[in-house]
């Protein structure tokens, strides 16, 4: 599997055993932590702050002794890593340069010593006082050093290392606690991930505060960042070193390693390089000043093959995990209502209109519907729940829709319309025993007329149903249920419409509600449309025709959140339904996903109103913009190759 091919680079974050002041042992410990790193197929590895002398040498750091062994050490470790082509290791050192002594990170490949990046901002507070012994890089001019007879480049703006698979930048330690760290700068400038080597001693409560200043800094940063700091061996005269290590990547917590361990630690997690990327391009200010400048480095590095992955893909990225899904689901919800309710106040309506069909999308929209008149001090008696019987509903959702409207209260209204379709069949002189494309669209524009002119009767609102899901895939019908007057499932896709109805039923219902939702939960995706089958079950299934939503709801948020190419997609679908999909189903319905993407786009074109609630939305006022006359070719042939 080459990672580096689908747009991924293998980062380690790593903390060794040291010895104060023994050079010779620290180096040592790097060098077995770099081998582990080989065989991981890691293709840079950041060591902490000062990690070829440790940190904690206070006043030795004078020492010309211990100054001339640390740069005698980094060259044996550039030795070491020479017959290592995929491996770039950055580690810490003291360096005396035009009279002053720098905490500088080397970086060092096959090719050398690459550049020292020194400090930015130098701690003198506290329990630090870095100010005793080091300079920091504001009081240096960009400049080339002479270490072995070679000519290695010092930054002082900041340095960016170009590989052929991502661009990274470096800050060390205090850097990332400063109002505007170096990284911002970097990021900016266009490193994909930034490394801190770091030798950051715990206190209590400091590490959930150290995390967070990760998080928060590769999500301001569109970047990834990976923090190393000093731990087992560090001196303990006066402070503790844990060894904590953290991987994020735009806010998302990836690694973390373990503390206060008596062993070598090292985390391991796999950049997604190109979806940074593609959200920086989104970001019409993520673009660097033009006053600033950084040095740059161009780096040799050969891409990796492995069989193993070090991140998880997420199957059903719109549903949240089980420790954030209270809070998360609430959130939707909130949004939900408070966009309905926006639209009633504005408007000066206080009824509503709702076909109720006891499936998923219309129990979460009549949930939405009741929870906002509650808000705004309506009598939900004012909800006209219709259910609107025809050829196919079954005995099953009819019960469903009606028993659930009693239940929360709404005016139960029933309209068949059997006769009308029927009659309007034989008007445009269309056989009714011909179950195609116009029986099927005939039911649901009637539903649509009713629910509309019962609204204008009422001087009421119709409030749609359809979800993100369905509007991405164009399963809906024009000027059908594809329209109302405000639609408040608008950007909530099917998983997530599924995992909020069953959250609402669990936490917010009585033993009777509860009931019929779950059973409503269990009932399969269908329009019905189509006659039921000899038992009376549902006949005609959605999935069966368009595919599974949970695969279309994951290519839609990597197309629309990232903007993955078809091949990406296919790739990472493999990896994310590993065991639940076979390459030749995903790739089937993948194929689906573009052709009805494409060829449904006049459907969204002219979509009602509706809240965005989540990061992928298909408004064509908002996030989504597309002609509706774009060609497929290119995302298919891409699968083809």
């Amino acid at each position: 599997m080459k990672i580096n091919e689908y747009g991924f680079v293998r980062v380690a974050a790593a903390s060794p055993k040291v010895k104060v002041a023994d050079c010779d042992y620290n180096v040592s410990e790097i060098k077995s932590m770099i081998d582990v790193a080989e065989k991981e197929n890691v293709q840079i590895v950041c060591f902490p702050e000062l990690s070829i002398t440790s940190y904690t040498c206070g006043d030795l750091f004078f020492q010309a002794a211990l100054q001339q062994k640390a740069v005698e050490a980094l060259l044996e470790l550039a030795g070491f890593i020479k017959k290592k082509p995929s491996l770039i290791a950055i580690v810490g050192l003291p360096l005396l340069l035009k009279n002053s002594l720098y905490n500088v990170a080397a970086v060092i490949s096959h090719e050398g010593v690459l550049g020292f990046v020194p400090k930015t901002y130098i701690p003198n507070n506290n329990e630090f006082y870095e100010k005793r012994w080091f300079a920091g890089s504001r009081d240096l001019n960009n400049f080339f050093v002479e270490i072995n007879g070679e000519s290695i480049p010092v930054s002082s703006d900041g340095m960016i290392f170009h590989t052929p698979f991502a661009s990274f930048g470096i800050e060390i330690c205090e850097d990332l606690w400063m109002p505007v760290p170096p990284s911002s700068k970097l990021a900016m400038q266009g490193a994909d991930i930034i490394f801190n080597l770091s030798a950051s001693n715990e206190l209590v409560g400091k590490n959930a505060y150290r995390k967070s200043l990760v998080l928060q800094q590769s999500g301001r940063c569109n970047a990834a960042y990976v923090y190393a700091s000093a731990g087992c061996g560090e001196s303990s005269t006066d402070l503790v070193f844990s060894g904590a290590a953290t991987i994020a990547e735009n806010a998302t917590l990836l690694a973390e390693g373990k503390r206060f361990s008596l062993d070598n630690e090292m985390i391991i997690s796999d950049i997604d390089v190109v979806a940074l990327r593609g959200d920086r391009l989104k970001n019409s200010n993520f673009i660097p000043p033009q006053e600033e400048s950084v040095s740059e480095i161009e780096c040799a590095l050969e891409a990796v093959s492995t069989g193993k992955w070090h991140r998880k893909f997420n199957p059903y990225p719109f549903i949240p995990s089980p420790e954030k899904e209270d809070e998360y689901l609430s959130e939707v919800f909130n949004i939900q209502t408070a966009g309905l309710a926006k639209r009633l106040q504005h408007t000066g309506i206080k009824t509503v209109t709702m076909g109720i069909s006891g499936g998923l999308d219309s129990t979460l929209a009549l949930l939405v519907t009741t929870k906002t008149f509650d808000f705004l001090g309506l009598p939900r008696e004012n909800i006209i729940g219709i259910t609107m019987p025809g050829f196919g509903t079954t005995g099953r959702t009819y019960n469903n829709a009606v028993e659930l409207m009693k239940s929360v209260g709404v005016t139960v209204k029933e309209i068949p319309i059997v006769n009308a379709v029927t009659q309007h069949l034989k008007d445009i002189e269309q056989d009714i025993n011909l179950h195609d494309i116009t029986y099927e669209n005939a039911q649901a524009r009637e539903r649509t007329q009713i629910l509309m002119d019962y609204a204008n009767k009422i001087n009421g609102l119709v409030v749609g149903t359809g979800n993100l899901s369905e509007l991405a895939l164009g399963w809906a019908t024009y000027n059908g249920d594809h329209m109302s007057m405000y639609g408040v499932n608008a950007s909530v896709p099917k998983t997530l419409v599924k995992t909020l109805v069953r959250w609402i039923a669990d936490t917010q219902m009585g033993d009777q509600p509860r009931k019929i939702l779950h059973d409503i939960l269990d009932t399969p995706f269908s329009p019905e449309l189509l006659p039921a089958d000899k038992e009376g079950k549902i006949a005609q299934k959605t999935e069966h025709f368009i595919g599974p939503y949970e695969l279309h709801d994951f290519f839609l948020h990597r197309m629309l959140r990232y903007g993955d190419s078809p091949k990406r997609i296919y790739f990472i679908a493999q990896q994310a339904f590993v065991n639940q999909y076979s390459p030749e189903e995903i790739l089937k319905w993948l194929k689906v996903f573009y052709k009805r993407f494409f060829a449904q786009q006049f459907k969204r074109s002219c979509m009602p109103d509706g809240p965005k609630v989540g990061s992928v939305n298909l408004s064509p006022r908002g996030d989504w913009r597309m002609p509706s006359d774009a060609v497929v070719n290119v995302w298919l042939k891409e699968l083809e190759n």
